[in-house]
């Protein structure tokens, strides 16, 4: 945990953004796998964790605005669980840590919201993303599932958000570890890919790295020969030689910040011709992109930027013809190109996503419905503070290469027949996580391979 006056004055902070009312928080609860004491490994909301810092599940809270108190409800372990826990904390000694020093029973939670309704007084909460959670708000705040899901507080989202999207200096030095273990689960992984190996060795391997650094995994690790799927997290091929490996995973400290990086490299010690064509192309759009993070400038025409690069490198490889700057404002580049060029990341490896994309990544703007557009979760101007991931691709996808081609679309920028011949290529992508600074950016983490140059230094080191 922070200090605990980074978390009152947080708490502060929101509180100051509302005349009134009650603001109410749902920590999470362990989630059984397979019956009720075989649990998932528990993992905190994040919302709670930015304002009480306590990484227990079973509790909840209240912040009264107009009584100016806080109070943190839970319970303290029975003797029949410690034999199973160990000595716990007690929920006042874990309040205190957060800078709370009122508590109650979990019980008395929906006597206090009771009795606010009864005296007229708003509740906002959150938009659940937890069954168990939709259901408790229900039965707390005696609404259907339906009202709970429309009833969530846009005031509180918007308040929430336009906190965590700012890294202050303590958030940044937890990414940068969690960036920095995620650029050794990358490197290591690069070193030891060789034909025979299996997609479930390497995963494992950088899992491993993950949970010895002391925290654990920010997501699901992508590893895989097939990079055409996007978030492909089957681990059954064996690499092959001629096998181009794609690497998407990162690090979680144990503060729960999250590092997100992704490598593409050969099976075999050196890319084939086609491969580095491909790689070279990514790698143009992703520095081209990179350079242009600064405050002022919306992501959205970052993103655009790098479709455009990418458009002019697919040109020069036959696959692409042309007015280009028309091609990528239809979202012909889609084809190669499906999704958005990166996101907002802090605790979250999609930082915030839960509380809406259009809140975080649009300021409450309508996002496109354009294929490819769509999927772009940032799009608003970056400002210091920010931190996000930059991540450009190619996707050769089999499906979509033949259906678009039976469609007829964008035939006056796609070349179909050579790009039947990439059907088996697969897919290759690179990101690299940044801060954004008063004049600029600052890419997180200590440096990890990214050129044909150094990428293929690894492979035959």
């Amino acid at each position: 945990m922070f200090a605990a006056e980074t978390y009152t004055n947080r708490r502060v902070r929101l509180g100051a953004s509302f005349q009134s009312g009650l603001l109410l928080f749902l920590g999470n609860d362990e989630s059984s796998m397979n019956y009720a004491d075989n649990t998932y490994p528990f993992r905190q909301d994040s919302t709670w964790l930015y304002y009480f810092g306590i990484d227990h599940p079973g509790l909840a809270a209240v912040i009264d605005v107009d009584e100016h108190r806080t109070v943190i409800f839970g319970d303290d372990l029975t003797l029949d669980a410690i034999v199973w826990t160990g000595p716990q904390p007690t929920v006042l000694e874990l309040a205190s840590r957060a800078g709370v020093s009122e508590t109650a029973p979990a019980s008395s939670l929906a006597d206090v919201l009771r009795k606010a309704q009864a005296q007229g007084r708003t509740i906002r909460f959150l938009p659940p993303y937890r069954g168990e959670h939709r259901l408790k708000l229900a039965e707390l705040l005696g609404l259907s599932l339906g009202q709970v899901d429309t009833g969530a507080s846009v005031d509180v989202i918007r308040a929430i958000v336009e906190m965590r999207v700012y890294k202050t200096p303590e958030e940044v030095a937890e990414i940068e570890r969690a960036v920095d273990t995620s650029v050794d689960m990358h490197v290591t992984a690069m070193a030891m890919a060789r034909p025979g190996l299996r997609e479930s060795d390497i995963a494992a391997r950088v899992t491993g790295i993950a949970l010895a650094a002391g925290g654990g995994l920010s997501f699901p690790v992508i590893a895989t020969v097939h990079g055409e799927t996007l978030h492909n997290h089957y681990h059954g091929n064996t690499l092959a030689s001629g096998d181009l490996f794609l690497l998407d995973c990162g690090a979680e400290t144990a503060m729960h910040y999250a590092g997100d990086l992704t490598s593409t490299f050969p099976v075999d010690p050196t890319f084939t011709s086609r491969q580095k064509d491909v790689y070279q192309v990514v790698l143009d759009a992703h520095l081209a992109a990179v350079a242009a993070v600064k405050p002022g400038r919306p992501f959205r025409e970052i993103h655009l930027l790098a479709c455009r690069t990418l458009a002019e490198g697919l040109k020069g490889l036959g696959l692409m013809k042309g007015d280009l700057d028309e091609a990528v404002a239809q979202g012909a580049h889609a084809m190669f190109f499906q999704c958005g060029l990166g996101h907002m990341m802090g605790m979250d490896v999609h930082d915030m996503e839960n509380l809406g994309e259009v809140w975080v990544g649009y300021e409450g703007r309508p996002k496109s419905t354009q294929f490819g557009l769509k999927s772009l979760r940032l799009a608003r101007p970056l400002e210091p503070g920010f931190a996000v991931t930059v991540e450009p691709g190619l996707y050769f996808i089999p499906e979509l290469i033949r259906r678009w081609k039976a469609e007829g679309r964008f035939r006056d920028f796609i070349c179909y027949d050579p790009l039947d011949t990439y059907a088996d290529f697969g897919g290759a992508r690179i990101e690299e996580n940044l801060l954004v600074t008063p004049d600029g950016h600052r890419i997180l983490g200590k440096p990890r391979p990214r050129t044909i140059k150094e990428v293929e230094a690894i492979r035959k080191g």
